[in-house]
């Protein structure tokens, strides 16, 4: 920690370091943040990460900024704020955004996103989730892989069809008989 008498020195991250500090700061939904890792033998692991961070070692090792770009950052954000893009897109009735994974095995695996026919099903793909990589607005011309994660928007009835029917059948509630007796009232000593 600078503010404790350590030294601050720039050092250039490798691209899984990168991803991995900015990952971290998306899931916990943030738009800036410090990250602290360190590296482990199977790569970056993150320690915490900071949603106030200190800037005074950046600043000091990068002679940047860093305050003021975060500023410029959010001023230029002001147009376009934060919405609930689940929210919004669920009014439609039938409509809705789900998550298709595509696992070991799938007719997917291997085809273009415009090859699997969702846009004809009326379905929209959002975003794909490969590993630790976010790709927003794949192309069509994209080509799928086992355990990627598909977000997608669109007919509600079409992306249930989808799901094997013997899954379906086994998420299924069982039908159970409806108790047509009433249980007779306990006596009560007056």
């Amino acid at each position: 920690n600078v503010h404790r008498g350590g030294v601050a020195e720039r050092v250039d991250l490798d691209e899984a370091y990168r991803e991995t500090a900015v990952r971290a700061t998306q899931i916990l939904g943030l738009r800036v943040a410090g990250v602290d890792m360190l590296e482990g033998k199977d790569g970056p692991q993150v320690m915490e990460v900071n949603s106030s961070p200190g800037l005074e070692g950046i600043e000091t090792s990068t002679e940047l900024d860093v305050a003021g770009a975060v500023i410029d950052y959010i001023a230029a954000q002001v147009d376009f704020p934060e919405i609930d893009v689940r929210q919004r897109l669920t009014v439609s009735r039938g409509y809705g955004v789900n998550e298709i994974y595509i696992p070991e095995g799938s007719n997917f695996v291997g085809q273009t996103i415009v090859g699997t026919h969702l846009a004809e099903n009326d379905i929209n793909v959002l975003t794909l989730y490969r590993g630790s990589k976010v790709i927003p607005n794949p192309k069509p011309s994209r080509e799928l892989e086992a355990g990627d994660k598909l977000l997608c928007f669109g007919k509600l009835a079409a992306m249930k069809d989808m799901i094997p029917a013997r899954t379906r059948r086994r998420r299924a509630p069982a039908i159970q008989d409806l108790e047509t007796e009433i249980p007779a009232e306990p006596a009560t000593a007056e």
